[in-house]
């Protein structure tokens, strides 16, 4: 079906005037975007499926699937459960491997005219840092996000973002394969004590800012087999029930960082979810699952985010970001209704 089959409808027509007077753009450190709704790594691969139902070109950026230096066929199927508010996923970062990702993928992306986020992972610290050394000179993308909720295979498996030192060792590492300017955004897990303390490391170690959350470590046990329901038996959980935790995660780090950029995401389904993520300190946010049921979700959470800012007044979005850290004021009205005055506050953004 055409792109312009699917977007005849009135209905369509008439989201796209939401908050039509609204600047939806949004400063990802030093990147200026057109929109803060981005796509989630994993979730569309490196966006061609999703340009059949919606202008990918119109979001903020397409976050590609991670990418590892060599072809990777995944885990052993089945490897997807659906949960009651999600889903649990051990795909095992399937792909084709760096040379044919640049060849293909990121030439796609960069004949369409789409803003990239390349997401890279690997299983050692090398193989980071000659990921990055191989996209350092290829250009055609505005930033890197570092995944490092990989088992580290040099290091008995341990994940390198549930400790700070060898997530540092990686963020590390890719900051020295890469071009000095080219913004690095380190994705880290919520399965740890501190998520202050991983955020510190990797900003110390030379990351620009961070992308919250990665998917909670679950697991599925089908009671008909009485056996995991997955293949790898444990899995990565994403969708609405990771939100709350997600939203906490953002408002913790923005708290101790009051001024890097940062991506949040985790359960992202309404443009609602995105105003929460936002309020909380995130600069941009990612929409991966929900795109599963609806694969214009990030065009519809872009327009139904732009109409709950047009509605409260609110004629710039960075005017929201890290609303909620504002010290309670009795304004005598809710600070986002319309009227409020909440515009004369000295708003923390990027």
């Amino acid at each position: 079906m055409s792109r312009a089959l699917i977007s005849s409808g009135g209905d369509r027509r008439d989201r796209d005037q939401q908050g039509a007077g609204v600047d939806m753009s949004t400063d990802l450190a030093g990147v200026v975007l057109p929109s803060a709704v981005l796509t989630a790594s994993g979730c569309a691969a490196a966006g061609r499926e999703l340009d059949a139902f919606m202008d990918i070109t119109q979001l903020g950026a397409v976050v590609t699937k991670s990418i590892m230096l060599k072809p990777r066929s995944g885990r052993a199927t089945p490897r997807m459960s659906e949960t009651p508010s999600g889903m649990l996923n051990s795909i095992g970062l399937q792909g084709p491997g760096i040379d044919s990702f640049i060849e293909n993928d990121l030439a796609w992306l960069a004949q369409r005219g789409a803003r990239t986020i390349v997401s890279i992972a690997g299983e050692t610290v090398d193989e980071y840092a000659r990921l990055a050394a191989k996209l350092r000179n290829i250009g055609g993308f505005e930033a890197l996000e570092v995944n490092i909720s990989c088992p580290n295979v040099a290091d008995r498996g341990q994940v390198f973002a549930c400790r700070s030192e060898s997530a540092a060792q990686v963020i590390q590492a890719v900051r020295r394969g890469s071009d000095s300017r080219m913004p690095i955004f380190a994705k880290l897990s919520p399965d740890v004590t501190d998520i202050v303390e991983i955020a510190d490391s990797v900003i110390r170690a030379g990351a620009t800012g961070v992308s919250l959350i990665n998917t909670l470590l679950g697991m599925v046990i089908d009671t008909r087999t009485m056996r995991p329901a997955l293949a790898g038996v444990t899995g990565g959980l994403s969708g609405p029930a990771v939100r709350p935790v997600a939203v906490r995660c953002v408002w913790q780090v923005r708290q101790a960082f009051p001024n890097i950029p940062i991506i949040g995401m985790g359960g992202i389904r309404s443009g609602h979810d995105a105003l929460e993520f936002l309020l909380a300190g995130a600069n941009a946010v990612s929409v991966g699952t929900a795109v599963f049921n609806d694969p214009g979700a990030p065009a519809r959470i872009h327009h139904e985010l732009a109409g709950l800012l047009s509605d409260r007044g609110i004629a710039q979005l960075g005017e929201v970001i890290s609303y909620a850290h504002r010290p309670e004021v009795d304004l005598g009205v809710s600070p986002l209704e319309p009227g409020s005055g909440f515009e004369d506050w000295d708003f923390i953004s990027e």
